[in-house]
């Protein structure tokens, strides 16, 4: 049984610098990545401005919306709210999510942030698989205390070696999290390949820097891939990572 996962800040529906609203092409492009689960950061879960403004604004929250007919389950965390809606993570899923939760981690009241835990029952594995969709803050003391808050989640719902996924935009441009996260849960970033450097994935036009990244535990990472440049770049600043992973039996 192979998994193919995506992760993906995508920017409230809004091209870079807000110019365009784009969800309708990122539920496009999203479909042709042919993926099991999705991480999404930045997903606009209501917006009253937004639908009076735009005419095609979608009715459904935007992970309903994209994860239509595709991925018949999903999740959302709110973190953000405001007088006229709010945002945060979202995961869409082929498989069963058989529990879900949203930890708030945030670390002052400038820039809300959450975990959002779902367990999915992947077909032939014999225990669900923890799935968290992280978007970590923008100050490295702040994502310092989140990854920890994170480990900690993990250490004592997810024991004994049970199969993990972490994904999500970690604003980590030092790489911090492959030590803490890697020492405390065992996890390995799909792009490292032993190198110690995560994939550059921002900006999307042409990525220097190491913002989002993928770990896993109880898989063997076959292929990973980063969806930069058009059309991609036309959709958010961030590119979209994918991974083949293929259970350790």
């Amino acid at each position: 049984m192979n998994l193919r996962i995506c992760t993906y800040n995508i920017h409230k529906g809004f091209s870079q610098f807000n110019r365009r609203m784009v969800i309708h092409d990122l539920r496009e492009r999203l479909r042709s990545l042919e993926v099991d689960l999705v991480f999404l950061q930045e997903v606009q879960g209501l917006h009253l401005e937004h639908a009076t403004r735009h005419a095609n604004w979608p009715a459904p929250p935007q992970h309903e919306f994209l994860a239509e007919d595709v991925w018949h389950e999903t999740a959302y965390g709110g973190n953000a709210v405001y007088d006229h809606g709010h945002h945060g993570n979202a995961i869409l899923s082929r498989f069963p999510i058989v529990s879900s939760s949203n930890q708030d981690v945030s670390d002052h009241r400038f820039e809300r942030r959450g975990l959002l835990h779902c367990e999915v029952q992947v077909p032939q594995l014999d225990r669900p698989v923890h799935c968290v969709c992280a978007h970590l803050g923008l100050m490295a003391g702040s994502r310092r205390r989140q990854m920890e808050a994170l480990a900690e989640r993990m250490e004592r719902l997810a024991p004994d070696g049970a199969p993990l996924i972490i994904a999500g935009d970690f604003n980590d441009w030092r790489n911090r999290a492959e030590v803490l996260l890697g020492g405390r849960l065992g996890v390995k970033e799909a792009f490292d390949g032993g190198r110690g450097r995560p994939a550059r994935s921002y900006p999307s036009t042409l990525p220097l820097f190491r913002l989002d990244r993928i770990y896993v535990r109880g898989f063997t990472v076959r292929r990973a891939e980063v969806h930069a440049g058009p059309p991609w770049s036309r959709i958010s600043d961030h590119a979209a990572l994918t991974a083949d992973l293929e259970p350790v039996v």
